[in-house]
């Protein structure tokens, strides 16, 4: 068996270009991770294809970005070993996407949270000097498109619908609103990315953001989030709960148990 240190471990990088990288695919892998865990659980057959398929959007959406990551800087032997085999705390995804799959309220309403700000986060990739970056975001923009269009439909009839499936709404927006202030902080990482010209500063877009999010779950039977919420943060910095512990069992499994794995 080759030596379990080629296929483990990740290398570090300073570069802020990759270090944003890194973000935004840790955001996609986790969250389509989290998605995948539905597959053959959804409420209905219909259901359950659109969440698989979501799950396989933001997949790939990761893999092009740690693919490209490492034909900028070598920090792994490939985009496996990259994505999948870095201890927890390297991991830089925001705590939204960790978020369990509670129930089906939960899952929309997570997805509609991330997806609205991934928008507008891709949006401003559309400019950046990495060409093939802009084009990712491109690309993955359209898929976004229909991740919204999705998660806000269900947003808006759990929550306009009986009283059981407002009341879990309402609790899917108690538990989830608290993580939503982390995905819009503009903090050293955003700021260098901003000056190498990886993005520009789409943390600006925060009020527009809650205002149309708002708006939405006013029409969902007048839910409102408590304006007085305490942002809970860390994610972006690797500091994450067992909820991305649970994840990551299951996800390395294979790549840590086979070092050099390949299909």
């Amino acid at each position: 068996m080759p030596a379990l240190e080629k296929y483990i471990g990740a290398k570090h990088t300073r570069n802020p270009h990759t270090i944003y990288m890194l973000r935004l695919a840790d955001n996609a892998l986790i969250l389509g991770q989290r998605l995948s865990e539905m597959c053959g659980h959804g409420p209905e057959m219909e259901l359950d294809m659109a969440m698989t398929n979501m799950s396989l959007d933001l997949i790939g959406q990761a893999k092009l970005l740690f693919e490209h990551i490492l034909t900028l800087e070598d920090l792994a032997p490939n985009a496996d070993v990259l994505a999948l085999t870095r201890p927890l705390e390297r991991y830089s995804n925001c705590l939204l996407v960790a978020q369990p799959n509670v129930d089906f309220a939960h899952i929309m309403l997570r997805q509609f949270l991330f997806s609205s700000m991934q928008k507008r986060q891709y949006e401003a990739l559309l400019n950046s000097n990495d060409s093939t970056l802009a084009a990712i975001a491109e690309k993955s923009l359209k898929e976004i498109a229909y991740h919204i269009r999705f998660a806000k439909g269900w947003v808006l009839r759990l929550g306009d619908g009986t009283k059981e499936s407002r009341d879990r709404m309402a609790d899917a927006l108690s538990c989830l609103w608290r993580f939503t202030g982390e995905m819009f902080t503009c903090d050293a990482r955003v700021a260098d990315a901003v000056e190498a010209g990886t993005s520009s500063d789409f943390t600006k877009t925060y009020s527009d953001w809650k205002l149309e999010v708002k708006t939405i779950l006013s029409e969902a039977g007048g839910l409102t989030p408590h304006e007085n919420t305490r942002m809970i943060m860390g994610g972006h910095f690797g500091q994450h709960d067992d909820n991305l512990g649970h994840i990551l069992s299951d996800m390395q499994f294979m790549q840590l148990s086979y070092p050099g794995l390949e299909w």
